[in-house]
């Protein structure tokens, strides 16, 4: 069984927003610390955003400070990245992932991370 299911993603402008979602199972939540990473061509998975669950904290990575939001929705067990005002360099593969080595801070690597989604893509060009 799946401990992290997305869905969402897809294309947008230069300018514009989208929103991905990470449906998660109770022992994904029970380990507090969720995050997304992206990964786009030819590079490594690198991290975007993280959430504490246990005091709601949320932490950003480069240029998603100001731009993109990391939220749950308590009552569905699922972690959103609302991304606005999207750029070219935004395009990739975006993962959620969970339960964390350590501290739930910024996500440094994606080696602390023991759970994965399937991922998704997102896409932005004009």
């Amino acid at each position: 069984q799946a401990q992290l299911v997305q869905s969402g993603g897809g294309s947008a402008e230069p300018g514009g927003s989208l929103r991905i979602s990470c449906a998660a199972s109770k022992r994904a939540i029970d380990s507090r610390c969720l995050a997304w990473f992206r990964q786009s061509p030819g590079k490594e998975r690198g991290g975007v955003a993280s959430i504490y669950l246990g005091t709601g904290s949320t932490y950003y990575v480069g240029s998603a400070k100001g731009r993109f939001a990391i939220s749950r929705d308590n009552g569905q067990n699922t972690v959103y990245l609302q991304m606005n005002n999207l750029q070219p360099e935004d395009t990739g593969m975006y993962y959620c992932a969970a339960d964390k080595i350590g501290a739930c801070y910024e996500p440094d690597s994606p080696h602390d991370f023991t759970m994965w989604g399937q991922g998704t893509q997102v896409t932005v060009s004009s």
